[in-house]
């Protein structure tokens, strides 16, 4: 089954060596998305914008392979501090519908750019 790459402007451009998605079948692998405007490429501030932010960046991606948070299956949480992560619910709540996705969250020592938080995830499109 080949491989796809997913590409979007109304999500930040891959700042490495990987594509913002890759698509194999039905399922649909997001790369890591930190809190970076997409015009202007900046981290935006706050903990709070960030997690916002980041949620755009993954809609946007998702909406490029065909697909929306909706069709989310699993779900990476990875921030600087656990401490925000009843925060990272709320706003959570305002971007997905139940059944929610399999998710997993780490407490990580530094991300890109000084990020606050970065998530990944993997999309089913049926």
């Amino acid at each position: 089954m080949p491989k796809q790459p997913v590409h979007t402007e109304a999500a930040p451009q891959a700042i490495g060596t990987y594509s913002q998605a890759i698509r194999c079948g039905a399922t649909v692998y997001l790369s890591g998305q930190i809190g970076l405007d997409p015009a202007s490429m900046q981290l935006v501030e706050g903990v709070e914008a960030q997690v916002h932010r980041v949620f755009q960046n993954l809609a946007a991606v998702a909406a490029a392979a065909g697909g929306s948070l909706d069709h989310v299956v699993r779900l990476t949480v990875y921030l600087t501090d656990l401490a925000h992560f009843a925060r990272v619910n709320e706003i959570m709540a305002g971007y997905f519908n139940r059944p929610y996705p399999a998710r997993a969250a780490l407490g990580v020592a530094s991300l890109p750019r000084g990020a606050l938080v970065e998530m990944d995830a993997i999309m089913y499109l049926e």
